[in-house]
């Protein structure tokens, strides 16, 4: 079944009541029906060849949600592009999938156009976050009637870009019957419920966002309290009207801050794409009697672990913090020493999983595929973890040098390929250090070439990657500490500079007491 049909059935009957407020603009279930087809058909009036992509690179809006349903529903396959990223990042993205559509804010057209008719897609147009666009022009001259093009479930249905530890980032290909099992599992295993209300803050070009929190809606059919970006005052406000709320650590951080946290209709915080600090979940259920719940998944797999959320599951009492909990139903999870042997209870090794919301693999890289699944089938996550008795995981690190800074994947190796490559780096180390806010702020440890200015530097990546990769701090060193075979000691430089924002954040404290 192509996976928008799914989500349509689960659309209540009486279609004009509100599916999403944003902020007091309201779209009924009827609108986004509506919206979809007219742009699913302005799509195939294209002509598009069989497995298209479509490339998207926009602002959150609920227009870029109905652009999802609307390629779901035409057959293709949709590429969720952040919208922070520059051109370095963005000509990979579209040399790589090679989309024959590609749509991008308005203020972006002039440098995203140019770079897309060079590396031949056909087709460009703007989508804003104020209901603007060529797209929406296009689109409502067409009909708002749209019969869902027939997929199978193993039919491509988005491409997830994640970047790994060495090399350029890589396409995660999931189809219809991945994003579908996922959502139908977590609508279960989440309770969702006839009256649940879900405040959306989140973005929507990854999995927490887009397949997590709107799938989680719609296949519900509950209605969605709509912020295009994070506000934590506006959304303490609108807590009273919602019953579920999804968030990365950062936010909860943030709300934290706020003087109100009125919590009396939630039913359900989650917390996932970052590790929560012990300090940050205690706080929360200190501040507002809620423990968030907190679970585990990746581009490649979305959702494998959960805590428990149903009474039958174990109470509230039952989510143990610092933990992701057990692995959810259908989801198979295993630890394995380095020689793939089977690790005892609370043995720390090597997480594999496998399962029925499992990728296919990476576009275009099958042997890179191959490397990343075991003889028997089972996909090595990269991250390191232990199992206790009662079967809940607890993720000790990342065993592929992944720093989460606020919720977002940082690589270290592609920021030290731009940094390397500026005047004045010798060789640079880009590692992830604690920080209040960020969970993990990324930081640069460089040694110089002449008189390197740190301020230029980070000004320099500011103009060449997203925002959110460019290291807070440059650190000039005489030489990077090495191991006897050579390597940068990484965990070193992690130790030798893990206080480093300890000082502001003792400040900010002494500030407001």
């Amino acid at each position: 079944m192509n996976l928008y049909s799914a989500l349509r059935a689960s659309f209540p009957a009486d279609l004009d009541r509100t599916a999403i407020d944003a902020e007091g603009a309201l779209y009924s279930w009827r609108d986004l029906e509506r919206g979809s087809a007219m742009m699913a058909n302005w799509l195939a009036r294209l002509d598009l060849p069989a497995g298209s992509r479509v490339a998207v690179h926009v602002d959150k809006s609920v227009e870029n949600l109905i652009l999802y349903l609307a390629v779901l529903r035409a057959g293709y396959v949709y590429l969720p592009l952040n919208p922070a990223y520059h051109a370095a990042e963005l000509e990979h993205f579209i040399s790589d999938a090679a989309p024959a559509v590609v749509v991008c804010s308005g203020r972006h057209f002039g440098w995203v156009s140019k770079l897309a008719f060079q590396r031949g897609v056909r087709w460009v147009f703007t989508l804003g976050d104020d209901r603007s666009g060529t797209l929406l022009d296009r689109a409502t001259q067409m009909s708002d009637v749209q019969t869902p093009v027939a997929r199978a479930d193993t039919d491509l249905a988005a491409i997830l870009y994640t970047s790994g530890t060495t090399g350029r980032s890589k396409g995660a290909m999931l189809s219809h019957g991945n994003l579908l099992s996922n959502a139908e599992t977590l609508r279960t295993f989440w309770d969702w419920r006839p009256d649940d209300v879900l405040l959306h803050a989140l973005p929507i070009f990854h999995v927490h966002g887009l397949f997590v929190a709107s799938h989680g809606a719609l296949l519900n059919g509950s209605p969605m309290l709509w912020f295009n970006k994070f506000d934590a005052h506006a959304v303490a406000r609108r807590l009273p009207e919602a019953t579920v709320f999804m968030g990365v650590p950062t936010l909860y951080v943030r709300l934290l801050h706020e003087k109100q946290l009125d919590c009396r209709h939630m039913r359900l915080f989650i917390s996932g794409s970052a590790p929560l600090l012990i300090e940050t979940w205690r706080d929360w259920q200190a501040r507002t009697g809620h423990l968030i719940l907190e679970r585990y998944g990746m581009s490649e797999t979305l959702m494998l672990t959960s805590n428990p959320c149903k009474p039958e599951d174990g109470d509230q009492g039952q989510r143990i913090g610092g933990t992701v909990g057990p692995a959810l139903p259908g989801v198979s999870l295993r630890i394995v020493g380095d020689a793939g042997e089977a690790c005892a209870v609370d043995e720390i090794g090597h997480v594999q999983v496998r399962g029925p919301s499992v990728f296919s693999g990476y576009w275009q890289m099958p042997e890179k595929t191959a490397e990343e699944f075991t003889a028997d089938g089972w996909f090595k996550t990269g991250d390191v973890g232990r199992v206790d008795a009662r079967g809940y995981l607890t993720l000790i690190g990342r065993s592929k040098d992944l720093i989460i800074s606020g919720g977002f994947n940082v690589y270290p190796a592609e920021i030290e390929g731009f940094l390397n490559e500026l005047p004045g780096v010798g060789e640079s180390a880009v590692i992830g250090v604690p920080h209040e806010d960020f969970g993990e702020a990324v930081i640069a440890v460089i040694t110089a070439r002449g008189q390197p200015d740190p301020a230029a530097l980070i000004a320099a990546l500011k103009e060449r990657i997203a925002g959110f990769k460019v290291p807070k701090r440059v650190i000039v060193v005489p030489e990077l500490p090495r191991n006897a075979m050579g390597k940068v000691q990484k965990k070193l430089l992690r130790e030798q500079h893990a206080s480093l924002f300890a000082a502001s954040a003792t400040e900010r404290t002494a500030g407001q007491s």
